[in-house]
């Protein structure tokens, strides 16, 4: 490789620092002529060891040494991006000049290009994007779904927050549609157990004034879209392309919550023919995992058929959650902070003193008491429990789940009186943190520990119009869910949130994440967060990494 190719010492510059570009190059620095992030985490020494299998595989090829060093280290950036969120890693990110470094990767005979990327590990596309080839596999195979399905005009997506209509709006079209097929075959799904369940909850109470003939075909119950899909923890997905599902209209609610592989799995078991209809809101915090496919597909309303509902019928614009909703969506931090400084409107209080722990405790004193009261009442500490939660950007820290977890559960044994097995006491909330098929139990699923008629502590979890016992001993791996994060309340409701923010700004705290926290409430929202901490988030926008969009681009000019 010629001098005038070769970037600064043969290596890649370190990715960015965590923030709106993610973690990706967490403290990255040089040591011994590698690249080291000086991250120990099983994602750290897995970007790390990828990174050697790339140079050695690049060295085997034929690749010099300094484009091979460049192909790991650029893999290891690629991999590191992944974990972070991101689909991909920009070059631009990793070097101030692009264009030598793209060289370089080519070069290596390890990295591929759309079109020819064969079995190499590493996919480079026309716009310096630097892909793990199976992520941009996920991206090319997605879009194909999603083109096809839009010219065929058998996709709709549905982008709206929390009261703008959306739940309205499927039962008008899905009332529409078993007028002309009363026989059509419909699943409604979403991410999360909690999501399905209200999803199907909300779709019962918009059904009512629908005629009797189209209202008792509606579904009756909605699925996660793990259970939908089939699958095995051991042998993976039962439906796929290959397998496809047996529907004729597939409805997936709390769509912003869809990963880049998850998504691709879903419209890849959608049969040809049916109906994919995707609700979401745009403005929401992506998944957890790689990709923010609602976001970009809601960003493509030039191709794709995508509305916008923006009338909230929940939170008018002046009202307080919806106003400050709107100022969170522009990223106005001056015009919030004055706002809320003005403590205009008491659904909406703004605490920046206040600890933590006083305001939980005042908003699970009707919670407390109502346990008091009677605990074997499952319906109705189902109900109080559910007026109220607190949600935090982090888990760990004096702001964060972990910490308000151990002082409210010490707080309710105090006052409650209560002793059970281990961390068990009467009224301890708990939520499941993976899926067990067995016992019909899901990640993010929420149970109260409660005794039953005969006074023995059984963990009541929601089913149907009603609740099941699980044994605490039988409940799946869990943690205390007094506080959770604001990831975790996706596709949840409740009356009442104290949104709480880390002392200090924090990275992880963007607008996003705000945004989402604030809209769980239906009635108010208690802002537990210092000035500088919530300007902080305000004006940081998350940045999901991917390239969606071009593909989708490309697959409508592929025909």
């Amino acid at each position: 490789m010629g001098a005038g190719r070769r970037h600064a010492r043969g290596r890649v510059p370190r990715p960015p620092a965590e923030g709106a570009g993610g973690r990706a190059g967490r403290g990255a620095r040089w040591q011994g002529g590698r690249v080291t992030t000086g991250d120990w985490t099983p994602q750290g020494a897995l970007a790390e060891g990828l990174a050697e299998h790339v140079r050695a595989w690049a060295l085997e090829l034929g690749a010099d040494e300094a484009d091979a060093r460049a192909a790991g280290e650029a893999a290891a950036a690629a991999s590191r991006a992944t974990a972070a969120g991101h689909v991909c890693v920009e070059l631009g990110s990793l070097a101030p000049d692009a264009a030598p470094l793209r060289q370089s990767l080519l070069a290596s005979r390890v990295v591929g290009q759309p079109g020819r990327t064969g079995s190499l590990p590493l996919v480079l596309d026309a716009d310096d994007r630097l892909y793990l080839q199976r992520y941009y596999d996920y991206e090319r195979r997605l879009a194909v779904r999603v083109v096809r399905a839009a010219r065929e005009g058998r996709l709709a997506i549905v982008s709206g927050g929390p009261g703008t209509g959306k739940t309205t709006r499927i039962v008008s079209e899905l009332a529409a549609l078993l007028e002309q097929s009363p026989d059509l075959r419909i699943a409604l799904a979403a991410p999360t157990g909690k999501a399905a369940a209200r999803m199907t909850e909300a779709l019962r109470g918009r059904a009512g004034d629908l005629p009797a003939g189209i209202r008792d075909r509606l579904p009756s119950e909605s699925f996660t879209l793990h259970r939908l899909l089939r699958h095995n923890p051991s042998r993976g997905f039962e439906h796929g392309a290959d397998n496809p599902l047996p529907i004729d209209v597939l409805v997936v609610d709390e769509a912003s919550m869809l990963d880049l592989a998850l998504a691709t799995r879903v419209l890849e078991a959608v049969p040809p023919g049916a109906r994919i209809l995707l609700l979401g809101d745009q403005d929401q915090l992506a998944a957890v995992e790689s990709g923010a496919v609602f976001a970009e597909l809601s960003a493509e309303r030039e191709r794709l058929p995508v509305t916008l509902l923006t009338k909230n019928w929940r939170f008018p614009e002046d009202s307080g959650i919806g106003r400050l909703a709107t100022e969170l969506r522009r990223g106005d931090a001056e015009s919030a902070l004055v706002w809320l400084r003005a403590n205009a409107d008491p659904a909406v209080r703004w605490e920046p003193q206040a600890a933590p722990l006083a305001l939980a405790l005042q908003g699970f004193a009707a919670y407390l008491d109502e346990v008091r009261r009677d605990a074997t009442d499952v319906a109705a500490m189902s109900a109080a429990f559910a007026r109220f939660r607190v949600l935090c950007a982090v888990r760990e820290g004096p702001q964060g789940v972990e910490a308000l977890n151990r002082e409210l559960s010490a707080h309710a044994r105090a006052t409650l009186g209560s002793e059970g097995p281990g961390d068990w006491y009467v009224g301890r909330p708990v939520m499941v943190q993976v899926n067990d098929y067995a016992l019909r139990l899901f990640n993010g699923d929420v149970g109260l520990a409660l005794p039953d008629a005969r006074g023995e502590l059984m963990v009541w979890f929601p089913e149907g119009q009603g609740w099941r016992p699980v044994a605490p001993a039988r409940v799946p791996r869990h943690e205390t869910a007094w506080a959770m994060t604001v990831h975790k309340a996706q596709g949840s409701e409740f009356d009442q949130v104290m949104l709480v923010l880390p002392r200090a700004a924090a990275r992880v705290a963007t607008r996003e994440l705000v945004y989402t926290g604030i809209t769980r409430a239906r009635q108010a929202v208690v802002l537990a967060a210092g000035e500088a901490a919530l300007a902080a988030a305000v004006r940081e926008r998350a940045v999901r990494h991917g390239g969606l969009r071009s593909r989708i681009r490309e697959a409508f000019e592929a025909g």
